[in-house]
């Protein structure tokens, strides 16, 4: 098994507090509210959504998935940091045993915040995933965040 790491960083005129409850602790509910077309569902499979909760995201058939399970392995609601692992699902193939994700939302000093991202890509065998790969995935990551941030920008009083 080998370990491929990717980090990004992005910027978001929205604070940190809103941007984390946004994008993680509300996450089952306004994202198929805001991408209704590509998710389904987002649900809780066990556990109250916290740390070793699992959850289950749900595609619609627009998607060339069907659906993909999270454990949620750290949930820091002070720091705004949020580590999860992709366990299950079509989207992981038969190249890859779990993709483990690091996401934290830092203040910045002008006001807004820096979204701070890692991936880490856990293969089977000696299966080496490309660069492209891993930018395509993301770039639906970044997609959906700033669905997200435009819809914060739109609505301020929304988890403010």
């Amino acid at each position: 098994m080998g370990i491929t790491s990717f980090t990004q960083e992005l910027t978001s005129p929205v604070s940190a507090a809103r941007m984390f409850k946004a994008l993680i602790m509300e996450s089952s509910t306004l994202i198929p509210k805001l991408l209704p077309h590509f998710i389904k569902s987002v649900d809780v499979i066990q556990g109250d959504g916290g740390a070793g909760s699992f959850e289950q995201v749900n595609f619609t058939e627009a998607s060339h998935f069907k659906y993909v399970k999270h454990r949620i392995d750290e949930l820091d609601r002070e720091n705004f940091v949020c580590k999860y692992t992709m366990i299950e699902g079509d989207v992981l193939g038969d190249n890859l045993e779990s993709i483990a994700y690091e996401v934290k939302f830092e203040a910045m000093s002008a006001g807004g915040c820096i979204c701070k991202m890692t991936s880490n890509y856990h293969t089977n065998g000696e299966f080496e995933i490309k660069e492209e790969e891993i930018k395509a995935g993301n770039e639906k990551a970044i997609g959906i965040y700033k669905v997200v941030e435009a819809y914060l920008l739109e609505n301020p009083t929304i988890y403010a």
